[in-house]
């Protein structure tokens, strides 16, 4: 199985990528980057130096993932997503001088598996957007997000759960939660959620 770049994609031969991957029209994937298997770089899409991204992962059109971010198996990042690198940007130094790249520490941002981004939304590293988390379009996130979030806002905060599916959880008895689609029980415990033993996978 081959992968698909168009004529006017740029993939620096210092990258990698998977078997049934696709990139479109102008996208860009810098030195030493690395794409998993059928993953799909959308219009315009960056793909910074050195990022990690695993299989089965979409990439929207005009999105910036910028070094060294990390994306798990399944993520989703949505149109004119951007993940920052800079904590504290300045284009000159304190004396006025250009700053080149050895004047600053690059920062990630880390996306485990499953989580989704929503369109236009901003995430400002050092952050970590945990597993099947949603972040919805147009939020800022400063701060870690826990496994199964919804986040929405500016900046964003927690305004729900969400299952495997997308869909947001229904609140049960004692802490509890259920997926409307699988059925699959969750527990929240100090501010997280945890997918019960009778139903994780």
């Amino acid at each position: 199985m081959a992968y698909r770049v168009q004529e006017t994609a740029q993939v620096h031969e210092t990258a990698q990528v998977g078997d049934g991957s696709s990139v479109w029209e102008l996208a860009q994937i810098r030195e030493h980057a690395a794409l998993g298997e059928r993953c799909v770089v959308g219009r315009g899409a960056y793909i910074g130096t050195g990022v990690q991204i695993g299989d089965n992962v979409k990439i929207q059109n005009y999105a910036l993932v910028y070094e060294p971010a990390r994306l798990a198996d399944g993520v989703f990042v949505g149109p004119a997503v951007v993940f920052t690198n800079d904590h504290n940007p300045r284009a000159v130094a304190a004396d006025g001088s250009l700053k080149s790249a050895a004047d600053w520490e690059p920062v990630g941002v880390d996306v485990a598996e499953g989580a989704s981004i929503g369109a236009r939304a901003v995430c400002v590293a050092p952050v970590r957007i945990g597993r099947w988390a949603m972040v919805a379009a147009g939020a800022v996130v400063t701060k870690d997000v826990p496994d199964y979030a919804l986040v929405m806002g500016v900046p964003a905060k927690r305004v729900g759960w969400v299952g495997r599916t997308g869909r947001r959880l229904e609140a049960e008895a004692n802490g509890r939660w259920r997926c409307p689609d699988t059925e699959a029980l969750f527990e929240e415990r100090d501010g997280t959620l945890h997918e019960t033993e009778a139903t994780a996978a």
